[in-house]
Parts: C-alpha cells; sequence; structure tokens
C-alpha cells in the first residue's frame, strides 16, 4: 500500500527491494515537480528568480526531455520523438529550456506528463528484459553503456536537483513553501 504525503506525494516505501525502493524514490521526485508547477498560469511558469533564465515551464520541458532522453533514446536505443526529433541541438543545446516559454501551461504539463507516462512503460520493458543490470543499448564513445539502475539514480538526482529550483522559483511567484 503506497502512502501519501500532505502534498498528494507518493512516499517511498520504507521496506522494499531496490527496484521498489529507487521507484518509489523517483516517483516521489516526480510528483514534487508536479506540485511545484501545479496550478500556474503562463506568467507564473515563466517567471525567474535573480539573474537566472531558469523557469518551472523550462523546468517542465527540461524533465519530459530528459526522461524521454535517457529512458527512450539511451535505455531503448530509439529515435528521438516530437518534439525533440526536429531540434537543431548543436545550434541550441539547450533548446527545451528556452522554447518553454512559447507553450501554454496546457502543452508543458502534457508534455511533461507523457512522458513519465512512456517512461514508467519503457522502464518495466527493461525490468522484464534484465532487470536494474540491463545494459542501455546507446553507448558513450569509449564504448560503456550505462545500466538501467545508473540511468534511474541518475534521473533521481537530476529531478532532486531541479526540484531545489523548483521550490525557489515556485515561493517568487505565489509564496507557496515546502519540501
Amino acid at each position: 500500500m503506497t502512502h501519501m504525503d500532505e502534498q498528494g506525494r507518493p512516499e517511498p516505501p520504507l521496506v522494499a527491494d531496490e527496484t521498489a525502493t529507487l521507484l518509489g524514490f523517483l516517483e516521489y521526485q516526480r510528483a514534487t515537480l508536479a506540485w511545484k508547477c501545479a496550478g500556474l498560469d503562463a506568467a507564473g511558469l515563466g517567471a525567474t528568480v535573480a539573474a537566472s533564465s531558469m523557469t518551472l515551464g523550462g523546468l517542465l520541458k527540461h524533465l519530459a526531455y530528459v526522461e524521454d532522453d535517457w529512458l527512450s533514446r539511451w535505455l531503448h536505443g530509439r529515435d528521438r520523438q516530437p518534439p525533440w526529433d526536429t531540434v537543431n541541438w548543436k545550434a541550441d543545446p539547450d533548446w527545451e529550456w528556452h522554447s518553454a516559454a512559447e507553450d501554454s501551461p496546457e502543452q508543458l504539463h502534457a508534455l511533461w506528463q507523457d512522458a513519465v507516462t512512456r517512461s514508467r512503460s519503457l522502464v518495466a520493458e527493461a525490468l522484464a528484459d534484465g532487470g536494474l543490470e540491463r545494459l542501455a543499448r546507446r553507448t558513450w564513445p569509449d564504448g560503456r553503456a550505462p545500466s538501467l539502475r545508473w540511468i534511474l539514480f541518475h534521473l533521481v538526482e537530476e529531478y532532486a536537483r531541479h526540484n531545489g529550483h523548483a521550490d525557489l522559483l515556485r515561493e517568487s511567484v505565489d509564496g507557496l513553501t515546502g519540501e
């Protein structure tokens, strides 16, 4: 049974195997981003803090890209899908951050939620085909490939780092605070 905290986030299991614990922490981090971005209009999702150009909308789009890139492209070796497939990444390596300002709140939330849904399915597929030791289909230039375990830990790290940014951004928009 999954326990939910006061923000509606699923708490990671206190006692479980490695896979359930790791996925529990990833789901908690995903739910934290959803909470920090909930209920905001375009101005709220486009707000910045101090000298940074980072926005909550940019975070949603960036993390949608991270989900798709690591779990579809790297883990399963699939080609990039829209909207990522038409981007000139060499010309603008931060495209997802910049282009988020052109998207509506509904588009940004849907893009991220769809990426998370695909990711859950892709993780289940990989778990059934080798478990956490399953190696990515794509490799680094030296031929090494990260395992599913490494990719999932990387996703937890990516979300946790950006959720710290989300805390500051959301507080600047409407004063909402909390971990």
